[in-house]
């Protein structure tokens, strides 16, 4: 089997070099193509090239037909009529130039005859910087140079190394290009100072050239390993004294140690002779992450430097903090006995931690209280109590890690915007990049120990607390530049406080590090119409949307299809955050108001539109001043007793006939049919009453009069009379004196009148002869209406008629009775009292005599 496939291999290795053979012969089959001097020339020579034609490979017919033509790659640049084509070609480029020739024939395409190649190039360059380098005790020797420019020709490189007694090693390269030999030999250390020299020759078809020599001992070449196994030790866990160990070659007499921090400080070098694998370090810093790397040499002053060993990272132990927190506070009031202070402290750095910082001690005492201090202990950089507002109180915070706690930082708590001449003047804050602000101010006028510049967002988003940055300026600065937590687009509050001693003064400022106008105007949410204005009210710009500081507000408002401009009311937004009162609308008029904000930037778009139809009040002034002057001429023209009259008569004419109600009959009383006897010896002439002709615009005068002896006095009361309610006793009426009427002349039927109703009366038990006045008892009767002109009827006793009675003409004066138009129930009675009781034998009625 083996023998078989062995024989295949052969078959087809004879094959394919036939077939290449074969393909050359037919490419030049029909000529040949020679070139002189030379396939390879320098760069800048000429050369000739000729091309002829085999016998009876020319073109059919006469050899005038024939045309061959020379081109250099595919570019034409020569062509003769005949059997052969001669040109000398110059100026071709370094590298390999192609040249074919070709037949072309009257009436066909052109035929390939043959081809060569021209190469191009230089002669090799002396090589330079022959170095030679064996790595480790126990490696092989490696020589390098530099060959120099490209020959663009095939260039050999010989290395020869010669030692003592006459040993030569010598190895070529057979690379293109070649700058490096491995001879493969190992020198040994049995003596060190032996010379060795290493030489490079360059060859190619156009020359050579070598190297001087490079002459060399063991010492000089040889690189040693880099150590390994590197690690370190820390005394008592202490870095005041740690060792680093690392194993090297047995031959190494010199190392370099380098170390740094991880946090990116600079090498720091250390040359240490015949360390045997140990060295120690002082100058560590505590809990500091380092990396190491150490590099042998065999020799103090000769030899080459290892390359340096793999990193090792390492952490040093812990130690006491140093250095002192940097502490801040804030107050606010609860009520007015409580406080809550917030305390609020940075982190030690790393170098000042000197560990991993476990827990901070917080403490808060009243300086001239005597009490038991308030402590705690957190994880956090900030505490919140709440302690009296009385007093004085101081407050202390110190760092703990595992090895001790930091000196504590103390930090008097008092009023920070107390003390007004300590407030600095003229606080502005300017953009300084992107994530920078610049703070100026002007100093106070008494004497400021420092400053500390105060900053959070003014709007956070979402529901935390923003937080709480400050750093701390010298006296004699007026400005500060702030770049913590500093963001573009956001809006900060900016708090300078001057400290002196137990006083503070403080100034603020808005200011954002870069802005632009906001992305939308704020949403007006309600309008509400109160105190002849509308209140507005909408909803702040999220905080992502102000792209700022809002400096204003703008109120936009119009009457609904109007196309007149806008009305506008600015706010500034440290007066009004999220309403604002406008009292200058016209009521009973729909407005359309939108709303937009200001930053230093410009103006946003305008927010959402709100349509509102203020409904006002009434204006009482319109209708006071007619309703007065209305007033003033109807009490003008009612104080004339004939417009009185008229108006009385017109009235009297409208009332409708159901509110009429017919005069009672006295003769129909039950008193009167109790005593008939009295009836039937008195003859009235009522058929003359009851026929006597009046018209409604002169109403007849009815005058009642009774004599008597003596007439009860008469009680004044000015101006208003009081008329008995119905189903009530009469308890007395009495008229004032300018309503008293004249004495009128007593007719024959007013007499008679008035002796019916003094015969109606009859004398009560204890009545006696000759008194003035005689006690009345009062009996229910109808009412009478008076708007008719007729007392009320229930009137239920009157003088008896056996007593002497003198006449009435000479005792008695008629009294006047003044009636109202107008329904008793539509007017308040004349309130009057009288000792007396009063009987309708004691008044005078008439009907013509009525007074409004």
């Amino acid at each position: 089997m083996a023998y078989t496939v062995r024989g295949c291999s052969l078959a087809f290795i004879c094959i394919t070099m036939w077939l290449l053979i074969k393909a050359k012969i037919d490419v030049c089959k029909r000529g040949g193509v020679t070139v002189k001097p030379s396939h390879v020339i320098s760069l800048g020579s000429a050369v000739n090239i000729s091309c002829s034609l085999k016998p009876k490979q020319g073109c059919s017919g006469y050899s005038s037909s024939n045309k061959l033509i020379l081109y250099k790659f595919y570019r034409k640049i020569h062509f003769q009529q005949g059997l052969t084509l001669s040109s000398q070609v110059t100026d071709l480029p370094l590298g390999t130039t192609v040249f074919v020739c070709k037949l072309a024939c009257s009436s066909s395409d052109e035929i390939r005859i043959c081809g060569a190649e021209i190469s191009v190039g230089v002669v090799p360059e002396q090589p330079q910087n022959v170095s030679c380098i064996q790595k480790g005790e126990h490696g092989t020797v490696a020589c390098t140079w530099d060959r120099g420019r490209d020959t663009h020709l095939y260039t050999a490189y010989t290395l020869q190394l010669n030692g003592p007694k006459n040993l030569t090693w010598q190895k070529q390269c057979t690379d293109h290009y070649c700058d490096h030999l491995d001879l493969g030999i190992n020198l040994k250390p049995e003596s060190p100072e032996s010379s060795y020299t290493a030489m490079v020759t360059a060859i190619n078809r156009l020359g050579s050239s070598s190297s001087f020599p490079s002459i060399f001992t063991f010492l000089d070449i040889v690189k040693p390993l880099p150590p390994w196994d590197i690690r370190i030790k820390f005394l008592n866990a202490s870095v005041r004294r740690c060792t680093l160990h690392w194993r090297d070659e047995g031959m190494v007499l010199l190392n370099r140690l380098k170390y740094r921090s991880i946090d990116g400080g600079s090498w720091n070098m250390v040359n240490v002779t015949n360390a045997k694998g140990k060295h120690d370090l002082l100058d560590l810093k505590p809990y500091t992450e380092y990396e190491f790397q150490i590099a042998s040499k065999l020799h103090l002053h000769k030899g080459i430097w290892s390359d340096w060993s793999e990193s090792l990272r390492t952490q040093t132990p812990e130690e006491e903090p140093t250095g002192m927190l940097d502490v801040w506070y804030m107050k606010q009031h609860i009520n007015y006995n409580k406080q809550q202070i917030s305390l609020f402290w940075k982190n030690l750095s790393v170098s000042e931690a000197r560990g991993k910082i476990l827990h901070y001690q917080v403490a808060l005492q009243e300086v001239a209280g005597g009490k038991v201090p308030l402590q705690n202990i957190t994880e956090h950089t900030s505490w919140t109590w709440v302690i009296p507002r009385t007093g004085s109180w101081t407050a202390t915070v110190s760092a703990a890690n595992s090895k001790g706690s930091s000196l504590p930082a103390r930090i008097n708590i008092t009023d920070l915007c107390g003390a007004g001449l300590l407030a600095p003047h003229h606080v502005s804050a300017h953009s300084e990049g992107v994530d920078n602000m610049v703070v100026t101010w002007k100093p106070p006028g008494k004497a400021v120990q420092e400053y500390v510049v105060e900053w959070r967002e003014l709007h956070p988003e979402g529901s935390t607390q923003p937080p709480l940055n400050w750093l701390r300026s010298a006296s004699s600065s007026v400005s500060a530049l702030i770049s913590e937590n500093i963001k573009p687009y956001v809006c900060y509050e900016i708090h300078v406080y001057a400290l002196s001693g137990d006083q503070a003064g403080c100034s603020s400022i808005w200011g954002s590090s870069k802005h632009k106008a906001p992305l939308n105007g704020p949403h007006i949410h309600a309008i509400t119409e109160e105190k002849g204005g509308i209140l507005i009210s909408w909803n702040r710009i999220p905080a992502q949307e102000q792209m700022g500081c809002i400096l204003h507000y703008r109120i936009y408002w119009k009457e609904r299809d109007s196309d007149s401009q806008p009305q506008l009311c600015e706010i500034p937004y440290r007066i009004s955050q999220n309403s604002h009162s406008i009292n200058s609308l016209q009521p009973r008029v729909t407005y359309i108001l939108w709303m937009t904000a200001l930053t230093a930037a410009g103006e946003s778009p305008r927010g959402n539109e709100r349509e509102f139809y203020l409904q006002g009040k009434a204006n009482w002034s319109a209708f006071v001043a007619p309703s007065i002057c209305i007033a003033v001429i109807t009490v003008s023209i009612f104080s004339v007793r004939y417009f009185r009259q008229k108006v009385f008569v017109l009235l009297s004419a409208l009332r409708p006939q159901w509110y009429s109600r017919k005069i009672p009959d006295p003769a129909n009383s039950t008193w009167a049919k109790k005593y008939p006897t009295m009836e039937e010896k008195t003859q009235f002439p009522v058929e003359r009453l009851l026929t006597a002709g009046h018209t409604p615009e002169e109403p007849e005068t009815l005058v009642i009069n009774e004599v008597i002896h003596q007439v009860a006095p008469a009680f004044r009361h000015p101006h208003r009379l009081k008329w008995p309610e119905r189903q009530q006793g009469v308890q007395g009426h009495c008229t004032s004196v300018e309503d008293i009427a004249p004495p009128r002349a007593l007719t024959a039927e007013t007499r008679q009148l008035g002796d019916l109703y003094k015969m109606l009366g009859g004398r009560v038990p204890d009545s006696k002869p000759g008194s003035q006045v005689s006690p009345l008892t009062v009996l229910p009767v109808d009412f009478l209406p008076t708007h008719e002109g007729y007392l009320p009827s229930n009137i239920d006793y009157l003088p008896s008629h056996e007593a002497a009675v003198p006449d009435p003409l000479e005792e008695l004066e008629p009294q006047h009775i003044s009636l109202s138009v107008f329904p008793s129930s539509s007017l308040h009675p004349l309130s009057f009292s009288c000792s007396e009781k009063l009987t309708l034998d004691q008044l005078k009625m008439g009907c013509g005599s009525l007074m409004l």
